[in-house]
């Protein structure tokens, strides 16, 4: 992580209300300038909101939002010649080509990148004379990272931008974003992929609620709650996870997506007292694993379900 002078974002108790739901209630942190810096929760935790106060799209009930150093209720003009945005969702004009978008979007900003540079950048070479309506899935994506580069941003944010794709066109896009932060931009991104933020993110905030949560490295965030591995094998009534945190070497359990998981100290003596158990009941753990730790792991200890609900 590229750390150094002013923090390209800062918010600072940040509360965006709509009626009585508070999507984001209190949040503060610091993005600095080179990082990929994640939000991670579901859907509804308050990242979305977040995210379009910093671009300007909405405004704050209350608090300090800043990015270069300008309060971005005051300065929308000069910090949107600086950023590039790609929506959550986003609707293009159909019937005109990629390289017709791109040039339409340079059209917006005082400077702007090569329309033949930015094709190349998110591989759309032989796209390029495609209408937007018949793209797939993953080029739209692409097509929209495009246009959120029209103008060479410092910073980019990029919400949910994988929701969707198949695994190649997802991990062709972890490339793209790394590519960005190999140019030394800033990038920001929001996600309910827990191996998306491992994969990309030098730091995420996990959000639920409006909330954050915890905030820091993925290492450290995983560091500081579990040092155990995760025993896990499909749920059983019969073998009810309350009978089970007693097992050798086991420290906390949990049940997520339809499975048990027994968090251990002692792996060997966890299985052998699980094996021990079930076989006194003429039973067989099925589909029995053994896994580090993960975020996933995180978000259900602190909240009590999974990233994905």
């Amino acid at each position: 992580m590229a750390q150094g002078g002013e923090p390209v974002i800062r918010v600072a108790g940040l509360r965006r209300h709509y009626g009585d739901v508070k999507a984001v209630d209190g949040v503060s942190f610091e993005v600095a300038r080179g990082e990929v810096f994640g939000m991670l929760g579901p859907n509804g935790a308050g990242k979305t909101t977040t995210i379009e106060v910093l671009e300007g799209i909405r405004t704050p009930d209350s608090g300090t939002v800043e990015v270069f150093g300008l309060d971005v209720s005051r300065h929308q003009t000069a910090i949107k010649e600086r950023i590039g945005v790609q929506l959550q969702s986003v609707s293009l004009y159909p019937r005109l080509t990629v390289t017709e978008l791109i040039d339409l979007f340079g059209t917006f900003f005082s400077r702007s990148m090569p329309t033949t540079q930015l094709i190349d950048a998110v591989d759309l070479g032989e796209r390029a004379k495609a209408w937007s309506m018949n793209l797939s899935g993953g080029q739209q994506q692409r097509l929209s990272i495009a246009l959120a580069l029209v103008n060479d941003p410092e910073l980019v944010f990029l919400d949910e931008p994988t929701t969707g794709l198949d695994p190649q066109a997802r991990r062709s896009l972890w490339e793209l974003i790394k590519g960005l932060q190999a140019q030394c931009k800033t990038v920001m991104l929001t996600t309910h992929y827990m191996e998306e933020a491992t994969e990309l993110c030098d730091r995420v905030a996990i959000m639920d609620h409006g909330h954050i949560l915890e905030m820091g490295p993925v290492k450290e965030l995983i560091g500081r709650r579990f040092r155990e591995r995760a025993v896990f094998f499909d749920s059983n009534p019969r073998l009810p996870v309350a009978d089970l945190a007693h097992l050798g070497g086991v420290t906390r359990t949990a049940q997520e997506d339809g499975q048990t998981v027994l968090y251990s100290t002692d792996v060997a003596a966890t299985i052998g007292a699980l094996l021990a158990t079930a076989d006194g009941l003429s039973l067989e753990p099925h589909n029995l694993g053994i896994r580090q730790a993960t975020l996933e792991d995180v978000f259900l200890d602190l909240t009590g379900r999974a990233l994905r609900d």
